[in-house]
């Protein structure tokens, strides 16, 4: 069984697709493996061929884009307080540059300086390692400083969107 801090690890270390193929390949691989028979050697036979056709598709690797990642920032008011709504670049939202979340968050912080709040970089990175591939054309990532500083199960468990719902 993967559990959620394993994946958010394995998450940040081959970059989210590659580890959303790595869990599906995982996931794929143990469905009903302990179900079937192993062959009877009365039945199996030598010249006994047969020939199981090839219905995957080829995973193709989403190239490393260069930057910028983030096209702006802003902080606006909500019925919570304040939140900052990031907007990705089209090569943010598809890179799969190992350090991009470093890069993307160093230009959210070039923009708004005073983001870097407690739980707002947690927010971004979930919203990076999982907001793309669950909802990659979502307008915008917001996060607010008002969150409480959670582990990364509960990040994930509430969507990046952990104390109160998504404003």
């Amino acid at each position: 069984m993967v559990r959620p801090d394993d994946l958010a690890t394995a998450v940040r270390r081959a970059g989210a697709l590659t580890a959303a193929v790595l869990l599906g390949a995982t996931l794929s691989g143990c469905a009903g493996t302990d179900d079937a028979p192993p062959p009877s050697s009365s039945t199996a036979s030598a010249t006994t061929q047969t020939t199981v056709p090839v219905t995957s598709t080829p995973v193709t690797a989403t190239p490393v884009l260069p930057p910028p990642y983030v096209d702006h920032a802003t902080w606006v008011d909500t019925a919570v307080g304040p939140s900052l709504q990031i907007v990705p670049t089209p090569a943010g939202r598809r890179t799969e540059n190992p350090t991009g979340d470093d890069i993307a968050w160093a230009e959210v912080l070039q923009m708004v300086p005073g983001a870097d709040t407690p739980g707002m970089r947690a927010q971004f990175d979930c919203h990076w390692d999982f907001a793309r591939l669950v909802e990659p054309d979502k307008p915008s990532w917001n996060i607010e400083p008002q969150r409480p500083v959670v582990t990364d199960d509960v990040m994930i468990s509430t969507r990046c969107n952990p104390g109160f719902a998504e404003e």
